[in-house]
């Protein structure tokens, strides 16, 4: 796949990606009009059916924002199920479905900020694995590790007082920890900072730290696999088998079209739902045998935890309905340690982002991102953390570069469509039977599914390493360096704390915890070394790093249409003079003139919405 097409940062999903975009064109059949797939010359856009701006038919709007929605799922429904061992959770399934619900629901409200107010394009937001990694170092110090009796099921009991507390004290200071830093991403975002510091950071520095977040999670993977290997290598299969072998065969579906009432339409479900499809035959597969009593019924005994009722009958005990709300848990509680560690991956969600823009700016049909866009994205992402920190989520939100990918798959980049799915993210996170669901996936499913995820994050991150020139010594050094500080300083850490006290607690909780997160040890090791060793651009790969993210757009939309305010905001409040310095505000050109704009706008959009009545015949009235 050529540069071009790729994240910057490299966080492309590789379940997305195939050889040409001929047949990305899910939605008619061989004989139908394929929108945006024939030669149009009339229109630059010709690979979309709909670009950013335009407005899809409802119902298309619908199916495609819960298509967004399921690619997600697998990122959302797998960060509680990592959190809730070190929140003392592990036998309160219950609380797990409540958690699932939560982020849910606090990544809608923070997706439709986004394509609203923040960078304005159609990309999802939700939790970020880049908060994990900090949250179990903060949670593994010698305050806050789970009592013996927590991890006993036969001790715990989840509605008595004592229980609660444990864990809510300890969800309380991670909602504290992710609060105070989302500030400094609200400042950093906000101020105009981002490109500022953008400047020093290259593949060098985003490859160890992207590689890091996943490596050291593979003690988790392997004991949740380790529960029935077996059942965890039928989970493997599945996906790999759908999101590898089968993503390039298409699947006849039935359709219905005003103009062509009820037909079969092709559509690749296999290369969009791969890891839903994965996880559903291989809990059927559970279900069968747990029925079939196949697998022990004893709890002592291996292959236990794959039976479908090990997790107690936790649907029946959710709720219907369950609304999440602003310090469900207590008032957050702060403490230095937790706020140093999460400012880690803060940072490292902040540069993934930017590097999601504009890969989503390319495949929605939009300029590249200017600056103010930009800035504004990174401070709506900080206001996001912010308020999954308040909604007590126990992570923060960040751009889904597997939707990104999504977009190219369907080729429909409107952002009518991510508000859509924001939608469907908010009321599934009201539905407590949903979370419930998830909740209730047998463990080695659920470490089959890790074991692909956190292997796709790792590749992903040394994947960045294809902008710098990786013949040479000096880039060698930096990665491997970097990596292997990364695994070995937090292992030794974590077995020699006496070693690095220093009599002052919080200094030497603040110390442990960024020493015992390896995503900051090689992140830091990664920035320090690329800006200190002497190098050129080229060898750096900050050219190339540079060029990929700032290719231009083949789309005839201009960037004041996608990129300024909604509702009038950005030519009645941005109009003042003293508004051009903000970082925020988009900056008019002289002679810049309102009705102008938005008469241009209206022009455009009738025109290309005309066209797309004409080509695919349907109603794009809403």
């Amino acid at each position: 796949m050529p540069p071009s097409d790729k994240d910057p940062n490299g966080l492309d999903n590789p379940n997305f990606i195939i050889d040409d975009g001929g047949h990305y064109c899910d939605f008619t059949d061989a004989h139908a009009t394929v929108p945006g797939c024939e030669e149009k010359q009339n229109r630059p856009s010709s690979n979309l059916a709909y670009s950013v701006t335009d407005i899809p038919p409802w119902y298309l709007c619908i199916f495609l924002g819960i298509q967004h929605y399921l690619t997600a799922l697998g990122g959302l429904v797998a960060i509680p199920l990592i959190l809730s061992r070190a929140l003392c959770l592990e036998h309160d399934i219950l609380t797990q479905s409540h958690l699932i619900s939560t982020i849910f629901f606090v990544s809608g409200i923070c997706t439709l900020l986004q394509v609203i107010f923040g960078v304005r394009l159609p990309i999802l937001q939700g939790g970020t694995f880049a908060f994990l990694t900090p949250s179990l170092a903060m949670l593994s110090l010698p305050d806050w590790k789970c009592p013996a009796w927590t991890q006993n099921a036969t001790q715990v009991e989840a509605t008595s007082p004592e229980f609660i507390d444990v864990w809510q004290k300890r969800m309380r200071e991670l909602q504290g920890a992710i609060m105070v830093a989302s500030c400094f991403q609200i400042f950093v975002g906000f101020s105009g900072l981002i490109g500022f510091l953008m400047r020093f950071i290259g593949p060098l520095t985003i490859a160890p730290t992207i590689t890091l977040v996943a490596l050291p999670l593979f003690e988790s993977a392997g004991n949740d696999a380790g529960a029935h290997w077996g059942i965890a290598a039928i989970t493997i299969f599945f996906i790999v088998l759908f999101s590898q072998y089968l993503k390039n065969v298409p699947v006849p579906v039935p359709v219905y079209k005003r103009s062509r009432k009820c037909h079969f339409s092709k559509i690749y479900l296999f290369q969009i739902f791969p890891v839903l499809l994965g996880l559903s035959i291989t809990w059927l597969v559970c279900f069968a045998l747990t029925v079939s009593n196949v697998f022990p019924s004893n709890p002592k005994v291996y292959g236990y935890a794959a039976r479908t009722d090990s997790k107690g009958d936790v649907l029946s005990q959710a709720p219907w309905f369950r609304f999440p709300y602003p310090g469900q848990w207590g008032i957050p509680t702060i403490s230095v340690a937790g706020v140093f560690g999460i400012i880690a991956g803060v940072i490292s969600s902040m540069v993934e982002s930017v590097g999601d823009y504009y890969a989503c700016a390319r495949l929605s049909g939009a300029p590249p991102p200017p600056k103010h866009a930009i800035n504004r994205g990174i401070g709506v992402e900080g206001i996001g953390c912010l308020l999954a920190g308040a909604w007590g989520t126990g992570n923060g939100t960040t751009s889904y570069s597997e939707n990104v990918g999504a977009l190219g798959i369907t080729r429909v980049g409107s952002r009518i469509v991510i508000v859509a799915g924001g939608c469907v993210m908010l009321l599934t996170g009201m539905f407590g039977k949903v979370g419930a669901v998830f909740a209730s996936i047998p463990t080695p499913v659920i470490g089959g599914m890790f074991m692909v995820m956190f292997g796709v994050i790792t590749a992903v991150g040394v994947s960045n390493l294809q902008y710098a020139d990786m013949n040479s010594s000096r880039n060698l050094f930096i990665f491997g360096f970097s990596i292997y500080a990364g695994l070995t300083i937090p292992y030794w850490v974590k077995n020699n704390t006496e070693a690095l006290k220093t009599g002052i607690l919080q200094l030497d909780q603040v110390i442990q915890v960024l020493l015992t997160t390896g995503m900051f040890v090689g992140g830091f090791l990664g920035f320090f070394l690329d800006n200190t060793i002497p190098g050129s651009q080229e060898e750096r790969g900050l050219l190339a790093w540079n060029e990929s993210c700032k290719e231009e757009s083949s789309d005839a939309l201009r960037t004041s249409d996608v990129y300024d305010l909604p509702f009038g905001i950005g030519s009645k409040f941005c109009a003042a003079k003293w508004f051009r310095y903000l970082p925020t505000c988009p900056k008019q050109p002289p002679g810049h003139s309102a009705n102008g704009d938005n008469s241009y706008a209206q022009e455009n959009s009738n025109k290309i919405n005309s066209e797309k009545d004409t080509e695919m015949n349907t109603d794009t009235r809403i």
